[in-house]
């Protein structure tokens, strides 16, 4: 990881700037991802992106969740870093944000859903296979 590299939440005006990134990773036009995120923000949902030298080089979804069966976690929807800026940190910054998020929060794990080919990058940063198909990070 570069020592200028800067995870922050990003604002509303900054959705646009997101979009290049994430259609990396989801199929979806502009404006349908600009609707999607405001109408999830409404329940809690927050873009978090990472900037190398002031550059947005990776983006990450999380969301609040509280069930009756796993309680209150934090749960990332969306992590992807821009592919020609891959293998520097960037995915395990943000995760680290994530983390970090759901201690803040008082919140027992991290949750995610992940493709396979990203099983093994989770593992790594110590998430485990839940019955579900999610993964979950023990946080405490």
């Amino acid at each position: 990881m570069t020592e200028s590299l800067v995870v922050r939440r990003l604002g509303t005006q900054e959705i646009t700037a997101a979009y290049p990134i994430i259609a990396q990773l989801r199929t979806l036009d502009m404006a349908a991802f600009e609707q999607a995120v405001l109408r999830q923000m409404s329940a809690g949902y927050e873009l978090i992106g990472a900037f190398e030298a002031g550059k947005l080089v990776g983006v990450m979804g999380l969301r609040p969740v509280h069930t009756l069966a796993r309680g209150a976690f934090l749960h990332v929807d969306d992590l992807v870093v821009d592919a020609a800026c891959r293998g520097r940190g960037i995915g395990r910054a943000l995760m680290a944000h994530a983390h970090e998020e759901a201690v803040a929060r008082g919140m027992g794990d991290v949750f995610l859903d992940s493709r396979d080919t990203a099983v093994p990058f989770y593992e790594q940063l110590g998430f485990t296979l839940h019955q579900s198909p999610s993964m979950r990070f023990r946080v405490g």
